[in-house]
């Protein structure tokens, strides 16, 4: 692959290496701008009711605000019935993003239980509906993020594809499981390679990509125009960059050092503590420290004090414990 591929969404360029892929309750701001440091070519946001916004929210609103160094930046809409994301889709506009994303493909109880997020995928008519009602009321391009179907016996990612084209929309994002596997087994790539040959816009492939090599085999099974990494990032916002290494010239980037990995990892904590506050951004930030540690030596002794990280001096505490227990690595 040339360097500086690019692909076109709906007239935004972006840079054909690797995407991150939304992930509510983890991909929060702090995590997007520590994925754009490293290199991820676009982001996109957690998960916007769009009721929560028709009605005044202020938890839905906050969502919605952009950092200029986010841009390209997606904001993602949720919810059930066309007229209400049509609304949310308008009222988008005032933020100004470059894209609006609409989920399709969220797998959790809650967000299913209302007909929203990898139900749609049992309802392409209604998914139809709610699409050319985002792309009516959308002051930007508009994408769709979906699944490979509902199970296994309903994989019907290429013809909700083709519908989807119809509603109007730039693009499309592909995750190569069904909804019944959640995140577990093996995504399907052949289903994305058959949606690529069955649309004529621009299809995001997602699913199973954790490092350079696993980026390239992506692009080059389904010629994909763009490929999106969620889980290969928990805890390693560098796995962008060497995707981009090795895309560019195929060389192959070693994991950080142990100091590189602990200073990547305070900086992270500390920008979840400056949007957050230090209380609520500690008790988000366990999470992220435990992906960050993981694999070192004394890991699992330490992610249980991981629920004991209160401020960030506890944090520099847990690091001089981790480079002891490290220190002839």
């Amino acid at each position: 692959m040339c360097a500086m591929q690019t692909v076109n969404i709906g007239g935004i360029t972006l840079e054909k290496t690797a995407a991150l892929a939304p992930m509510a309750s983890v991909a929060d701001k702090a995590y997007r701008l520590m994925c754009k440091k490293y290199g991820a070519s676009y982001l996109v946001s957690e998960m916007i009711s769009a009721k929560g916004l028709c009605f005044g929210d202020k938890k839905t609103a906050r969502l919605c605000e952009i950092e200029p160094e986010e841009r390209p930046y997606a904001l993602q809409l949720f919810g059930e019935e066309p007229y209400y994301m049509g609304k949310a889709a308008y009222m988008l506009g005032e933020h100004k993003p470059d894209v609006i994303d609409i989920n399709m493909g969220c797998p959790v109880p809650k967000i299913v239980s209302n007909g929203s997020g990898s139900a749609l995928m049992k309802d392409p008519e209604r998914a139809f509906e709610i699409a050319k009602e985002v792309v009516k009321n959308a002051r930007c391009p508009v994408t769709v993020k979906f699944r490979a179907g509902w199970d296994e016996q309903s994989k019907n990612a290429v013809e909700f594809a083709k519908l989807i084209e119809q509603a109007g929309v730039a693009a499309i994002a592909v995750h190569g499981r069904t909804r019944t596997q959640f995140y577990s087994g093996k995504a399907d790539w052949d289903i994305i390679r058959a949606v690529k040959d069955a649309v004529s816009i621009p299809v995001i492939a997602n699913g199973d990509v954790t490092d350079g090599k696993s980026a390239k085999a992506l692009y080059e099974h389904t010629g994909c125009d763009l490929v999106m990494i969620g889980r290969g990032s928990y805890g390693r916002p560098w796995v962008f960059e060497q995707v981009k290494r090795y895309l560019e010239n195929g060389e192959v980037m070693p994991e950080p050092t142990l100091e590189e990995k602990m200073r990547v990892m305070k900086e992270h904590c500390e920008l979840i503590c400056k949007y957050k506050g230090e209380k609520q951004g500690m008790k988000e930030a366990r999470k992220n420290v435990q992906w960050y540690i993981k694999g070192l030596r004394g890991s699992a002794k330490l992610r249980s004090r991981c629920s004991e990280l209160v401020q960030l001096s506890d944090l520099e505490m847990m690091i001089d414990a981790i480079r002891t227990e490290n220190s002839d690595e």
